[in-house]
């Protein structure tokens, strides 16, 4: 039983994307301006930013005009909403799954949200698992995190696999476990002097497909 351990934003899924789409649409729906697109995406920072502070931010800006609700039911469902599984990371988690990895989301962020994302797009069932950081209390890139996913489905971290987009918080939190790991870079270069992944790919299929080692003549 071979261990892969997968990021889920900007990972397995186009967060980026589905968050900017859920914020254009509360600007219209709550007729704010459209140019607050870039400030919203900004604030948001690929989830990076605590949901706390995004929160207090948006309601100083908006609070006149949007209740708090509102702001929280955009962050809590906005992105999780409209988050989809592209088909070659659908086809690559099967092929790994058919080729006896065992495969484990580990993801940092609310159990409500990640979880609904997980559900929403088939991935629940697909994968053995998952681990998210506010249920495990421990966030990548610490070990803990990593060691809770391996125990989460009965496998070992020994000889195990990574993959994510973060460079701090996936590669060098499988580093800290001996695990070897793909970056994920759509279209980014490394700039990291510290540390590297073992491999880099595009997205997550490849990345997928590169850990489990099929050829690009098997591929879909």
């Amino acid at each position: 039983m071979t261990l892969l351990m997968l990021d889920l934003d900007n990972t397995l899924v186009d967060r980026d994307t589905a968050l900017r789409a859920a914020a254009g649409a509360f600007l219209t729906e709550h007729g704010l301006p459209a140019a607050d697109l870039t400030w919203l995406t900004a604030l948001d920072a690929s989830g990076y930013t605590p949901r706390e502070e995004v929160a207090l931010t948006m309601t100083e800006r908006y609070g006149g005009t949007v209740t708090g609700d509102a702001v929280r039911t955009f962050l809590d469902r906005g992105a999780a909403d409209r988050v989809t599984l592209a088909e070659p990371t659908r086809d690559a988690l099967a092929q790994a799954v058919a080729a006896s990895w065992t495969c484990v989301i580990v993801t940092n962020g609310r159990v409500a949200q990640q979880e609904l994302k997980i559900r929403n797009t088939g991935l629940d069932a697909l994968v053995h698992g998952w681990v998210i950081s506010e249920s495990a209390g421990h966030k990548k890139p610490a070990p803990e995190i990593f060691h809770a996913a391996a125990t989460k489905v009965g496998a070992a971290l020994h000889s195990s696999w990574a993959v994510g987009d973060s460079a701090h918080a996936d590669i060098r939190g499988a580093t800290g476990v001996d695990a070897r790991s793909v970056w994920v870079s759509n279209g980014r270069p490394w700039t990291e002097p510290a540390f590297r992944p073992t491999h880099i790919a595009v997205d997550a299929a490849s990345a997928i497909r590169y850990v489990i080692g099929v050829p690009k003549s098997a591929r879909p």
